[in-house]
Protein backbone atom coordinates (compact mmCIF):
# COMPACT_ATOMS: atom_id res chain seq x y z
CA UNK A 1 0.00 0.00 0.00
CA UNK A 2 1.56 3.24 -0.79
CA UNK A 3 2.39 6.39 1.43
CA UNK A 4 -0.66 8.04 -1.00
CA UNK A 5 -3.17 5.45 -0.22
CA UNK A 6 -2.62 6.39 3.82
CA UNK A 7 -2.77 10.10 2.96
CA UNK A 8 -6.78 10.34 3.84
CA UNK A 9 -6.25 9.39 7.76
CA UNK A 10 -5.58 11.98 10.28
CA UNK A 11 -2.40 12.22 12.16
CA UNK A 12 -2.79 9.61 15.30
CA UNK A 13 -2.58 11.39 18.61
CA UNK A 14 -0.44 9.65 21.12
CA UNK A 15 -1.96 8.62 24.11
CA UNK A 16 -1.07 9.07 27.81
CA UNK A 17 0.48 6.65 29.80
CA UNK A 18 -2.69 6.29 31.82
CA UNK A 19 -4.05 4.20 28.77
CA UNK A 20 -1.00 1.95 29.29
CA UNK A 21 -1.81 0.84 32.70
CA UNK A 22 -3.67 -2.65 33.72
CA UNK A 23 -7.06 -2.49 34.41
CA UNK A 24 -8.09 -2.80 37.74
CA UNK A 25 -9.59 -6.33 39.71
CA UNK A 26 -12.92 -6.97 38.85
CA UNK A 27 -13.06 -4.36 35.44
CA UNK A 28 -12.60 -4.77 32.28
CA UNK A 29 -11.18 -2.34 28.94
CA UNK A 30 -13.10 -1.22 26.39
CA UNK A 31 -11.69 0.63 23.42
CA UNK A 32 -13.63 2.93 21.03
CA UNK A 33 -11.26 3.83 17.89
CA UNK A 34 -11.42 6.90 15.98
CA UNK A 35 -10.79 6.81 12.19
CA UNK A 36 -11.23 9.67 9.25
CA UNK A 37 -11.83 6.87 6.56
CA UNK A 38 -11.96 7.58 2.84
CA UNK A 39 -13.46 5.22 -0.49
CA UNK A 40 -10.35 3.01 -0.25
CA UNK A 41 -11.72 -0.04 1.41
CA UNK A 42 -8.31 -1.75 1.62
CA UNK A 43 -6.65 1.61 2.93
CA UNK A 44 -9.37 1.75 5.46
CA UNK A 45 -8.86 -1.99 6.47
CA UNK A 46 -5.07 -1.33 6.91
CA UNK A 47 -5.77 1.59 9.24
CA UNK A 48 -8.42 -0.38 11.70
CA UNK A 49 -5.54 -3.40 11.49
CA UNK A 50 -3.25 -0.79 12.88
CA UNK A 51 -5.74 1.06 15.53
CA UNK A 52 -7.24 -2.37 16.60
CA UNK A 53 -3.84 -3.87 17.52
CA UNK A 54 -3.07 -0.46 19.93
CA UNK A 55 -6.14 -0.91 21.66
CA UNK A 56 -5.23 -4.61 22.13
CA UNK A 57 -1.98 -3.61 23.26
CA UNK A 58 -3.61 -1.44 25.35
CA UNK A 59 -5.25 -4.22 27.10
CA UNK A 60 -8.65 -3.23 25.65
CA UNK A 61 -11.20 -6.92 25.60
CA UNK A 62 -14.11 -5.28 23.45
CA UNK A 63 -12.65 -3.27 20.66
CA UNK A 64 -15.21 -1.17 19.04
CA UNK A 65 -14.77 0.87 15.18
CA UNK A 66 -16.83 4.16 13.93
CA UNK A 67 -19.32 3.72 11.53
CA UNK A 68 -18.51 2.84 8.33
CA UNK A 69 -14.89 2.46 8.98
CA UNK A 70 -14.59 0.39 6.01
CA UNK A 71 -15.35 3.48 3.49
CA UNK A 72 -16.56 6.74 3.51
CA UNK A 73 -16.93 7.32 0.03
CA UNK A 74 -16.59 10.59 -2.07
CA UNK A 75 -20.65 9.86 -3.48
CA UNK A 76 -23.15 8.03 -0.99
CA UNK A 77 -23.55 5.38 -3.47
CA UNK A 78 -19.96 4.56 -3.25
CA UNK A 79 -20.92 2.09 0.05
CA UNK A 80 -23.45 0.90 -2.41
CA UNK A 81 -20.56 -0.78 -4.89
CA UNK A 82 -19.16 -2.27 -2.35
CA UNK A 83 -21.90 -4.07 -0.53
CA UNK A 84 -21.70 -7.33 1.31
CA UNK A 85 -23.49 -10.35 1.48
CA UNK A 86 -23.93 -11.43 5.53
CA UNK A 87 -21.15 -13.70 5.77
CA UNK A 88 -19.34 -13.02 2.95
CA UNK A 89 -16.99 -10.52 1.68
CA UNK A 90 -13.11 -9.25 2.76
CA UNK A 91 -14.81 -6.60 5.36
CA UNK A 92 -16.38 -9.58 7.42
CA UNK A 93 -13.32 -12.06 6.44
CA UNK A 94 -11.20 -8.94 8.13
CA UNK A 95 -13.50 -8.17 11.43
CA UNK A 96 -13.61 -11.66 12.10
CA UNK A 97 -9.61 -12.53 11.91
CA UNK A 98 -9.06 -9.33 13.86
CA UNK A 99 -11.25 -10.58 16.38
CA UNK A 100 -9.90 -14.00 16.45
CA UNK A 101 -5.86 -12.88 16.40
CA UNK A 102 -6.48 -10.30 19.02
CA UNK A 103 -8.28 -12.36 21.25
CA UNK A 104 -11.09 -9.45 21.79
CA UNK A 105 -14.38 -8.93 21.15
CA UNK A 106 -14.89 -6.82 18.08
CA UNK A 107 -17.72 -4.36 17.36
CA UNK A 108 -17.34 -3.80 13.66
CA UNK A 109 -18.74 -0.35 13.78
CA UNK A 110 -21.04 -0.57 10.47
CA UNK A 111 -20.52 -2.73 6.99
CA UNK A 112 -22.79 -1.93 4.02
CA UNK A 113 -24.81 -5.14 3.60
CA UNK A 114 -26.99 -6.43 1.03
CA UNK A 115 -30.53 -4.63 0.87
CA UNK A 116 -33.90 -6.27 -0.41
CA UNK A 117 -34.16 -2.71 -2.58
CA UNK A 118 -31.57 -2.47 -5.61
CA UNK A 119 -29.76 0.15 -5.26
CA UNK A 120 -29.98 0.71 -0.89
CA UNK A 121 -27.92 -1.36 1.56
CA UNK A 122 -28.31 -2.26 5.13
CA UNK A 123 -26.27 -0.16 7.17
CA UNK A 124 -25.12 -2.68 9.93
CA UNK A 125 -23.17 -2.85 13.12
CA UNK A 126 -21.71 -6.40 13.15
CA UNK A 127 -20.42 -7.91 16.46
CA UNK A 128 -17.51 -10.73 16.54
CA UNK A 129 -16.57 -12.71 19.48
CA UNK A 130 -12.84 -13.38 20.12
CA UNK A 131 -12.97 -16.35 18.39
CA UNK A 132 -13.88 -14.64 15.47
CA UNK A 133 -17.51 -15.91 15.28
CA UNK A 134 -20.36 -13.23 14.40
CA UNK A 135 -22.72 -13.44 17.07
CA UNK A 136 -24.90 -10.38 16.37
CA UNK A 137 -26.14 -7.91 13.59
CA UNK A 138 -27.81 -4.43 14.07
CA UNK A 139 -29.47 -2.74 11.02
CA UNK A 140 -29.58 1.54 11.63
CA UNK A 141 -33.25 2.17 12.36
CA UNK A 142 -33.24 5.51 11.96
CA UNK A 143 -31.81 7.63 8.86
CA UNK A 144 -30.79 10.28 9.10
CA UNK A 145 -31.75 13.40 7.50
CA UNK A 146 -30.55 16.94 7.37
CA UNK A 147 -31.33 20.14 5.50
CA UNK A 148 -29.65 23.42 7.15
CA UNK A 149 -27.40 25.52 4.86
CA UNK A 150 -25.40 24.09 2.92
CA UNK A 151 -25.60 20.27 3.85
CA UNK A 152 -27.71 17.96 2.96
CA UNK A 153 -28.49 14.60 3.70
CA UNK A 154 -30.76 11.86 2.96
CA UNK A 155 -29.50 8.84 3.51
CA UNK A 156 -33.40 6.96 2.69
CA UNK A 157 -32.01 7.10 -0.26
CA UNK A 158 -28.83 4.44 -0.32
CA UNK A 159 -29.94 2.67 3.05
CA UNK A 160 -32.88 0.40 3.82
CA UNK A 161 -34.04 0.96 7.46
CA UNK A 162 -33.80 -1.91 10.10
CA UNK A 163 -36.88 -2.93 12.09
CA UNK A 164 -35.17 -5.16 15.25
CA UNK A 165 -33.43 -4.04 18.20
CA UNK A 166 -30.49 -5.86 19.37
CA UNK A 167 -29.23 -6.82 22.58
CA UNK A 168 -26.54 -9.54 23.40
CA UNK A 169 -24.96 -11.20 26.44
CA UNK A 170 -21.29 -10.79 26.39
CA UNK A 171 -18.78 -11.37 29.41
CA UNK A 172 -18.40 -7.38 29.69
CA UNK A 173 -22.55 -7.41 30.44
CA UNK A 174 -25.64 -6.98 28.09
CA UNK A 175 -25.04 -4.39 25.54
CA UNK A 176 -27.14 -2.79 23.27
CA UNK A 177 -26.11 -2.14 19.69
CA UNK A 178 -27.30 1.19 17.81
CA UNK A 179 -25.90 3.15 15.59
CA UNK A 180 -24.77 7.28 14.71
CA UNK A 181 -28.25 9.33 14.47
CA UNK A 182 -29.89 6.52 16.74
CA UNK A 183 -28.61 8.54 19.51
CA UNK A 184 -30.79 11.08 19.21
CA UNK A 185 -34.27 8.14 19.99
CA UNK A 186 -34.00 8.05 23.38
CA UNK A 187 -36.97 4.73 22.93
CA UNK A 188 -34.50 2.68 21.49
CA UNK A 189 -32.09 2.56 24.34
CA UNK A 190 -35.19 2.24 26.80
CA UNK A 191 -36.70 -1.02 24.81
CA UNK A 192 -33.68 -2.71 25.62
CA UNK A 193 -34.52 -3.14 28.74
CA UNK A 194 -31.88 -2.50 31.21
CA UNK A 195 -28.37 -2.70 29.39
CA UNK A 196 -25.17 -2.38 30.93
CA UNK A 197 -23.15 -0.84 27.96
CA UNK A 198 -24.18 0.56 24.89
CA UNK A 199 -22.16 1.09 21.83
CA UNK A 200 -22.55 3.57 18.95
CA UNK A 201 -20.38 4.06 16.42
CA UNK A 202 -20.97 7.20 14.66
CA UNK A 203 -20.07 9.26 11.86
CA UNK A 204 -22.03 12.92 13.45
CA UNK A 205 -21.39 15.81 10.86
CA UNK A 206 -19.10 18.46 12.35
CA UNK A 207 -21.82 20.88 12.77
CA UNK A 208 -24.28 18.59 14.54
CA UNK A 209 -21.61 16.89 16.50
CA UNK A 210 -20.21 20.18 18.13
CA UNK A 211 -24.20 21.26 19.12
CA UNK A 212 -24.94 17.71 20.27
CA UNK A 213 -22.83 14.81 20.28
CA UNK A 214 -21.64 14.86 23.73
CA UNK A 215 -24.62 16.05 25.19
CA UNK A 216 -26.52 13.36 23.47
CA UNK A 217 -24.06 10.83 24.79
CA UNK A 218 -23.87 11.25 28.46
CA UNK A 219 -27.69 11.37 28.63
CA UNK A 220 -27.90 8.09 27.61
CA UNK A 221 -25.03 6.88 29.59
CA UNK A 222 -27.09 8.85 32.54
CA UNK A 223 -30.80 8.13 31.66
CA UNK A 224 -29.73 4.23 31.35
CA UNK A 225 -27.21 4.12 34.22
CA UNK A 226 -25.19 2.21 31.43
CA UNK A 227 -21.94 2.59 30.00
CA UNK A 228 -21.65 4.15 26.15
CA UNK A 229 -19.26 3.46 24.08
CA UNK A 230 -18.91 6.05 21.16
CA UNK A 231 -16.01 5.46 18.44
CA UNK A 232 -16.98 8.08 15.29
CA UNK A 233 -15.21 8.99 12.26
CA UNK A 234 -13.33 12.49 13.04
CA UNK A 235 -11.90 14.71 10.68
CA UNK A 236 -12.13 15.64 6.72
CA UNK A 237 -13.37 13.30 3.98
CA UNK A 238 -12.74 13.64 0.65
CA UNK A 239 -16.51 13.91 -0.47
CA UNK A 240 -15.86 17.22 1.39
CA UNK A 241 -17.68 15.73 4.60
CA UNK A 242 -16.58 17.23 7.90
CA UNK A 243 -17.30 14.62 11.23
CA UNK A 244 -17.08 15.72 14.59
CA UNK A 245 -14.93 13.03 16.08
CA UNK A 246 -15.02 13.09 20.04
CA UNK A 247 -15.02 9.10 20.32
CA UNK A 248 -15.52 8.54 23.86
CA UNK A 249 -16.04 6.01 26.62
CA UNK A 250 -18.71 7.72 29.34
CA UNK A 251 -19.74 5.89 32.80
CA UNK A 252 -23.02 5.53 33.76
CA UNK A 253 -22.70 8.81 35.88
CA UNK A 254 -22.48 10.49 32.53
CA UNK A 255 -18.27 10.96 33.40
CA UNK A 256 -16.57 10.85 30.05
CA UNK A 257 -13.75 8.66 31.13
CA UNK A 258 -11.44 9.26 27.72
CA UNK A 259 -11.90 11.04 24.90
CA UNK A 260 -10.00 11.74 21.42
CA UNK A 261 -10.77 15.08 19.69
CA UNK A 262 -9.95 14.98 16.13
CA UNK A 263 -7.76 12.44 14.01
CA UNK A 264 -7.28 8.34 13.79
CA UNK A 265 -6.60 6.90 17.36
CA UNK A 266 -8.13 4.85 20.38
CA UNK A 267 -9.65 5.71 23.62
CA UNK A 268 -9.53 3.18 26.19
CA UNK A 269 -10.86 3.28 29.56
CA UNK A 270 -11.94 0.42 32.38
CA UNK A 271 -15.60 -0.77 33.07
CA UNK A 272 -16.57 -1.63 36.45
CA UNK A 273 -19.39 -3.68 36.78
CA UNK A 274 -19.38 -3.26 40.54
CA UNK A 275 -19.41 0.26 41.11
CA UNK A 276 -22.28 -0.07 38.04
CA UNK A 277 -24.41 -2.20 40.48
CA UNK A 278 -24.01 0.38 43.44
CA UNK A 279 -24.88 3.09 40.88
CA UNK A 280 -27.91 1.24 40.19
CA UNK A 281 -28.39 0.59 43.98
CA UNK A 282 -28.30 3.84 45.41
CA UNK A 283 -30.44 5.68 42.44
CA UNK A 284 -32.93 2.93 41.58
CA UNK A 285 -33.90 5.29 38.51
CA UNK A 286 -34.48 2.66 35.98
CA UNK A 287 -36.79 0.45 38.50
CA UNK A 288 -38.92 4.14 38.93
CA UNK A 289 -40.00 4.36 35.87
CA UNK A 290 -43.96 4.94 35.84
CA UNK A 291 -44.37 5.26 32.02
CA UNK A 292 -43.64 2.00 29.88
CA UNK A 293 -44.24 1.22 26.38
CA UNK A 294 -46.78 -0.81 24.88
Amino acid sequence: MSSKSLSIFAKPRSRTTMLKSQPQPGTCRVAAIQMASGPNVSANLAEAERLIAMAAAQGAKLVALPEYFCIMGVKESDKVDVKEVEGKGPIQRFLSAQAKKHKIWLVGGSVPLEASVPGKVRNSCLVYDDKGKQVARYDKIHLFGLDLGNEHYREEETIEAGDKIVVLDTPFGKIGLSVCYDLRFPELYRAMQGVDLIVVPSAFTDTTGKAHWETLVRARAIENLAYVVAPAQGGYHLSGRETHGNSMIVDPWGVVLDRLPRGSGVVVASVNRSYQASLRSSLPALEHRTIHQC
